[in-house]
């Protein structure tokens, strides 16, 4: 069983949560994910490569985007919401609706 870590939100840097939404791929596993709630990984469909999926969500996870908890044998996903409206107001928001 994979243990994933998490930034500390106190830590995360707005450049980084840009950084990470700079990629159509991982502003589509975000709003994914602001849609349907916790999610699989291999729930969300992407026209990608498994490598370049675990990529994505290596990114996002690091930025401090979403969480990963491991359910048997899957990974559960979900967006850090309350953490990302507390230290950036309005960010999650903004990124859900705009298209």
């Amino acid at each position: 069983m994979k243990c994933y870590s998490h930034p500390v939100m106190r830590e995360v840097a707005l450049a980084d949560v840009m950084q990470a939404l700079s990629d159509p791929c991982r502003i589509a596993i975000v709003r994914a994910l602001g849609e349907r709630g916790e999610l699989a990984c291999n729930e969300i469909e992407l026209d990608v490569s498994k490598a370049t999926r675990s990529h994505h969500f290596d990114v996002l996870r690091a930025a401090g985007l979403i969480y990963t908890r491991t359910e048997g044998t899957k990974c559960m996903t979900s967006i850090r919401e309350t953490e990302l409206n507390k230290r950036f107001p309005g960010l999650l928001k903004l990124v859900l609706s705009t298209k």
